[in-house]
């Protein structure tokens, strides 16, 4: 990195596969992200510390593991404590302007009851519309809270979040909500899927992009330098594409996954259990939330390209949003003085074994992710192979600001990687404490993974799953119990048990679902 200090800009999506860009899949047209990976480095064994939202956000702002920053899985809040000594309230403090600006996801928002957080839907009364922050760090913040609506469930009175309230006051009578509903054509049942009547000037994507550009332009203050997370809800399901986004890809060219039927007799007990285990919940409200916004039925082949075509679609679109920002820096001048990086939180299953969205299901589909970044002193063109994480973005962000770290982090800096240097990672970890409101069996998970294996570990039963990623990359062939990988089962159990860091032992319980 330069000797001054960058603009740190880093922009996210949610619920994002790894091959879900161009320059891994040339069937997705997404330009400005093959953009940043030309003139940058991107990352091609990114990990995700955690397998579903609220953990692996917390670990993106900390550094943290989620079983170390208390955020063990959805439904459980960071600690205001723990998120403001986080990369963005860390580098406020030494001179850096923060924002943020979209899904932010540190806090639970179908809550049981009242928490007092701006994304809790039962504490909006306490944030009326001149509310900008502070929130974890972040001076200044604009939230979408709400991002993923089902058709069945209704806005909470008042609107949680900033894009919710200006979208109940687009058109009349709540336009904006009803045509969100709305169907535009005929489809083939896909589960949560439909092509929306929402007009793209009035999507989530779309407010996020002419947010943060407004930020850039209008708000900041150019004497100091800048440090912002912009973060897209999408391609998170439902799979509610707006047009003409809906009919970029037409599912007839859809190219599906080779292995789309489970095989779940060959898989660890735990991925059956949380298929088909109930979720334990007393509530009938939150067990029906529980049932429409994790579970997919089988799919037919029809299904699931519709499913697919209008995924790609929410890529595409923040892909173009991604680009108004980029141009925006251009405009300005600051684009040679800011380190930009896009990524996401976890990935999608999207039919592949048969499963859909997310679970205790480490499959690399879920598991790797997006990570690419452009910016002074960052090599061109490079692709780096070593296992990463997420979790390295905190201390990459201090290391290219030339910051110290409040505490000691697990993650480590990218900088050196960046800037094309030689350097061996031998792993990467993730974890997840998964609760019975979830899917109705409590796990321990811990996954381990290098360049060419990956092993996850349920602590609780003892039992697991190895595969071999070099030579079986579709992770067909559970190696756990084959005597001979016998060794190769043993060096990653000890590479699980030498994760840095405490466990914390007063893990908060759950206060609501998502």
């Amino acid at each position: 990195m330069s000797a001054k200090r960058p603009n740190i800009l880093l922009i996210t999506s949610d619920q994002q596969r790894a091959d879900c860009n161009g320059f891994e899949n040339p069937r997705i047209r997404t330009p400005h992200t093959d953009g940043l990976a030309r003139a940058g480095t991107r990352f091609a064994a990114c990990i995700t510390p955690n397998l579903v939202c609220q953990p692996s956000r917390a670990s993106i702002l900390t550094g943290l593991l989620p079983l170390t920053h208390g955020v063990w899985d959805n439904g459980v809040d960071l600690d205001p404590r723990v998120g403001e000594q986080g990369f963005a309230g860390t580098l406020a403090r030494a001179g850096y302007q923060t924002a943020f600006i979209g899904k932010a996801h540190f806090s639970t928002k179908s809550t049981f009851a009242p928490t007092g957080t701006p994304e809790c839907n039962k504490s909006q009364a306490q944030y009326g519309p001149n509310w900008f922050g502070p929130y974890m760090g972040f001076e200044h913040v604009e939230l979408c809270v709400l991002g993923h609506l089902h058709r069945t469930r209704k806005l909470e009175r008042p609107p949680v979040g900033h894009y919710e309230r200006w979208l109940v006051a687009r058109g009349s009578d709540e336009e904006g909500i009803k045509r969100w509903a709305q169907d535009t054509r005929a489809g083939t049942g896909a589960a949560q899927t439909w092509y929306s009547a929402l007009p793209v000037a009035w999507h989530n994507t779309t407010w996020a992009g002419d947010r943060a550009i407004d930020w850039l332009v209008r708000q900041r203050d150019t004497r100091q330098p800048f440090c912002a997370w912009v973060s897209f809800p999408d391609p998170h399901h439902p799979f509610d594409c707006p047009e003409p986004w809906s009919r970029m890809y037409d599912p007839k060219d859809m190219v599906l996954p080779a292995h789309r039927v489970r095989d779940l007799g060959r898989r660890p007990w735990w991925h059956k259990a949380s298929l088909e285990n109930k979720p334990q919940l007393t509530d009938p409200e939150m067990l029906k939330f529980r049932a429409e916004g994790s579970r997919v039925p089988d799919q037919s082949d029809a299904q699931l390209a519709e499913m697919t075509a209008n995924y790609y679609g929410m890529i595409s679109l923040i892909d173009h949003n991604v680009g108004r920002i980029l141009t925006a820096l251009d405009d300005l001048g600051i684009a040679e003085d800011t380190l930009v990086v896009y990524t996401t939180d976890h990935g999608e299953m999207l039919g592949n074994h048969g499963l859909y969205l997310k679970g205790p299901t480490p499959y690399e589909d879920l598991l790797r992710v997006t990570m690419v970044a452009r910016g002074p002193g960052v090599a061109k063109g490079a692709a780096i192979a070593e296992p990463v994480s997420t979790l390295d973005l905190a201390a990459t962000f201090y290391d290219a600001a030339g910051e110290s770290a409040p505490r000691a982090l697990q993650g480590r800096s990218l900088v050196r990687l960046l800037r094309g240097d030689a350097e061996t990672r031998d792993l990467a970890w993730s974890e997840w404490h998964v609760h019975p409101s979830r899917c109705g069996v409590p796990l321990k998970l811990r996954t381990v993974r290098t360049r060419t294996h990956k092993c996850t570990f349920e602590l609780e039963s003892g039992a697991g799953e190895l595969y071999d990623l070099a030579n079986d990359p579709g992770e067909m062939n559970n190696l756990f119990d084959d005597p001979g990988y016998a060794a190769v089962r043993k060096e990653l159990h000890a590479m699980m048990r030498a994760r840095p860091g405490k466990v914390r032992e007063d893990l908060p319980e759950p206060i609501g679902m998502a």
